[in-house]
């Protein structure tokens, strides 16, 4: 949206403030109230953001082993700016004006951790390439009948789910909920995150939603949008919404698959398809597949960035363990739907509901761009049937360690992402395992507390 017409638009409104946000590493969206004419100042020359935003956990403990943010830089302010294109107001908050920063700008220096910054320099790359990124993502997550209180009253144990029992597609639990369900579909749509589909998914609680597919990297910044609008939307029903990659141990985890395509937009065309392939795959798609098939055990924490995140990718939870592809098989880590001109396209079943959108994007195109660039043959033969059993092009790395390890030692991911931010990521992942390397957790507590 034109600037100009935003200033006007403001200076217009009933409101005197304007809600901004930046995304962290991990995706959580950290932001603030501002007023007006201070919001219309920024939007002419930038603003400064706590440094800190990068330099701390999802817990606001602060890492003691990076080197571009730490108790030793000061924490001193990063340059922000507001994207104009992100303009929406909030339904569910008087529609309050809402804005979109990052710290990426020709004027400054790059802050080369920012997520949505490394997106758009990876989508400027497709762009000189030739190639359209359309992309969509969608996520399954639990309800629970709580409060942000209650959950801290009940040290997270003995949730009241929103319904009881395994009802995927059910009609009949949307009914009994159908305020909440309703008001997804209707406030995430009037705050430019339109659904495609919204449904119950098998689980006690659990909801799926697929968002409409955009350009890639508004549909980065719809899937941000989308998981802290579903707990704040949640949060007016007495609702508390769980975007945690895998729950219980007992049921399966929390998905986040990304679709992706790459168009030529002028001539209206899907780069994927080609009719004239019997497999209806075009040459671009299936290097495009080689290269992620490739490139994914070294940047598998940019798809699973939590140490949850790896109990969710286990044999029959409906989650991939193995480096395959394979036609319309939900068994697979690339499931391909190669059916019109239109639909032709790639899931990425790996990603999670836990991840950061703008990396898990950036991650499925750069990774795809490899292939195309190398000009990679996608010799990986194609799973039928069954892919946790197909071992053939190896397995995925089992935890965040050593899926951090591998991507902070290899060539490729520098490479793709460069070296400073590589280095920043796998840091902050690292800091993660080692704060749960130094938990006491329950299951040692009833493993070992009597017996041992």
């Amino acid at each position: 949206m034109d600037k100009q017409k935003i200033i006007k638009r403001l200076k217009a409104s009933k409101h005197n403030k304007v809600k901004v946000a930046i995304t962290d590493i991990d995706g959580v969206l950290r932001g603030k109230l501002m007023h007006v004419d201070k919001l219309i100042s920024a939007l002419e020359s930038g603003f400064g953001f706590c440094s800190v935003v990068f330099g701390w956990d999802v817990g606001d403990f602060a890492y003691d082993n990076t080197e571009l943010v730490g108790w030793h830089t000061g924490y001193g302010d990063f340059d922000s700016y507001l994207d104009t294109n992100t303009f929406r107001t909030i339904p569910w908050e008087n529609d309050t004006p809402f804005l979109l920063g990052d710290f990426n700008s020709e004027a400054a220096q790059d802050v080369p951790v920012c997520p949505r910054s490394l997106l758009k320099k990876v989508v400027a790359k497709a762009n000189g390439m030739g190639y359209s990124p359309m992309f969509s993502q969608e996520f399954e997550w639990f309800n629970f009948r709580e409060t942000s209180q209650s959950l801290d009253d009940k040290n997270f144990q003995n949730l009241e789910a929103l319904t009881p029992g395994m009802f995927g597609y059910s009609v009949l639990r949307m009914s009994e909920n159908s305020d909440f369900f309703q008001d997804l579909f209707e406030l995430l749509e009037a705050f430019g995150v339109p659904l495609e589909g919204l449904h119950t998914e098998t689980g006690p609680g659990v909801t799926e939603a697929a968002i409409q597919y955009s350009d890639i990297l508004e549909a980065a910044d719809r899937a941000t949008l989308f998981k802290s609008a579903v707990k704040e939307i949640a949060c007016k029903h007495g609702i508390v919404s769980s975007f945690m990659a895998k729950q219980t141990s007992k049921l399966p985890g929390c998905s986040g698959h990304v679709h992706q395509s790459l168009w030529d937009l002028e001539n209206k065309k899907n780069l994927f398809f080609n009719s004239d392939a019997s497999d209806s795959m075009s040459s671009v798609m299936r290097s495009y597949v080689a290269g992620q098939l490739y490139c994914l055990p070294y940047i598998l924490p940019m798809f699973a960035p939590t140490v949850n995140s790896y109990k969710r990718l286990v044999e029959g939870a409906w989650a991939p363990t193995t480096l395959t592809w394979g036609h319309d098989n939900r068994t697979t880590a690339l499931r391909i739907l190669a059916t019109s001109s239109k639909a032709t396209r790639i899931e990425h079943r790996v990603v999670g509901s836990d991840v950061n959108p703008y990396l898990a994007m950036a991650a499925c195109l750069a990774s795809g761009l490899y292939g195309i660039e190398k000009g990679l043959k996608l010799e990986t033969s194609e799973t039928i049937g069954n892919g946790y059993e197909d071992l053939s092009n190896g397995v995925l790395p089992a935890n965040l360690l050593e899926a951090s390890n591998k991507m902070k030692t290899s060539n490729i991911a520098n490479a793709l992402f460069g070296e400073s931010f590589v280095k920043h990521f796998t840091t902050t992942r690292e800091w993660e395992w080692r704060q749960f390397s130094a938990a006491v957790t329950d299951w040692e507590t009833k493993r070992y507390f009597e017996i041992i």
